[in-house]
């Protein structure tokens, strides 16, 4: 049995930073995730983030990534273990996890699970072609491993993520054919979606795709436009040729876990379908796990560090670990956090958490 103060569950944005300022109160840290690079969503990101310097504005995902790997590796009392999958959470407090072919059990007095999202599919004729990509796998494909999807894309979805890998396989030599979005207008920021209308792209609004086709492949799709009670309407078909269809409607996070270990859930579509009842201090309705990031709704990553902060942070100090400035560090986050969410852009997301404070 390995035991340890906090066992945090992801190594992506929220789960980083947990272990930082955990760790930095003291606290001994397991921090483990099964893939094999930490990072999670940053080390797909090649783009420069906005914000503040405390949140590395004018920085890439990327080196963010880099950054705050250097930190984890600053310190003594975190045991880190990449490639480790984390298989289930016990009625005794105890989880299992599957690590370079051996079974461990881990006990840990606090967690913080910070597992993230995985993405949506949209269902229609023929998504089960080889070409059918979600964004998050596109970017996997060329930012991180060097490889291209394919020659000429069609993008679903003109939310953040939408724009900004459209922006980026444009900047890899890959044909942008279009991208369709349900919605009568655009998702994401303007900033995004101006560069790729000056880079000649269509923004096919109030558009869904009827059906894709191809042999063995995706050869195209056939989009038709929607009326405003969002059915499609007849005779409205355009076919456009593509070799790869690019998925980003959306993320749902990845929640087995707390649903294992008996939290109490509940179906807010602001945050992106289930996500779990938490208090002040990032706690579930479990005593001693907490969760940061985009388990529990999503968000943008700079989100996701500043709740990895604020988890760590609470889960050390109800441990009896402390800081000279653990008022500062607790309230400076905070107010980052709520600048985040501020204003016309942040709206959706403070009406979903509104509906989960226990």
């Amino acid at each position: 049995m390995l035991k340890t103060d906090i066992a945090i569950i992801g190594a992506g944005p929220a789960g980083l930073n947990a272990a930082i300022s955990a760790a930095a109160m003291g606290a001994k840290v397991l921090l483990l995730d099964r893939d094999d690079r930490a990072g999670g969503q940053l080390i797909k990101q090649t783009h420069k983030f906005f914000g503040s310097r405390e949140l590395h504005a004018s920085l890439r995902g990327i080196d963010i990534a880099s950054l705050l790997l250097a930190r984890v590796r600053e310190f003594d009392n975190i045991d880190f273990r990449l490639g480790a999958t984390v298989l289930g959470y016990y009625e005794d407090g105890v989880i299992t996890a599957e690590y370079r072919g051996n079974f461990l059990k881990i006990k840990a007095d606090r967690y913080v699970i910070a597992t993230g999202a995985s993405e949506k599919i949209l269902p229609f004729p023929n998504n089960d072609l080889p070409g059918v990509y979600g964004a998050g796998a596109v970017q996997t494909l060329t930012n991180v491993y060097g490889v291209l999807p394919g020659k000429r894309v069609i993008m679903v979805g003109s939310g953040n993520i939408g724009l900004i890998v459209s922006y980026q396989l444009l900047q890899a030599g890959v044909q942008v054919a279009g991208i369709v979005e349900a919605a009568p207008g655009i998702g994401g920021y303007l900033v995004h979606a101006a560069k790729i209308r000056r880079a000649g792209v269509p923004i096919y609004t109030s558009h869904t795709i009827k059906e894709a086709y191809g042999d063995s492949s995706v050869q195209g799709a056939v989009i038709w436009q929607l009326d405003e009670k969002w059915q499609p309407l007849n005779g409205t078909e355009k076919d456009i040729e593509a070799d790869v269809i690019c998925i980003a409607v959306g993320l749902t996070p990845l929640t087995e876990l707390l649903w294992q270990a008996g939290c109490q859930m509940k179906y807010v579509p602001q945050l992106g379908g289930h996500v779990n009842l938490r208090d002040e201090n990032l706690m579930t309705s479990v005593p001693g796990i907490y969760v940061a990031g985009d388990v529990s709704g999503v968000e943008e990553a700079s989100a996701a560090m500043l709740e990895g902060k604020l988890a760590g942070l609470a889960a050390a100090k109800s441990l009896g670990y402390s800081i000279e400035n653990y008022d500062e560090l607790w309230q400076q986050a905070i107010s980052q956090l709520d600048g985040l969410r501020s204003g016309p852009a942040g709206e959706k997301i403070r009406s979903g958490l509104k509906m989960l404070v226990r």
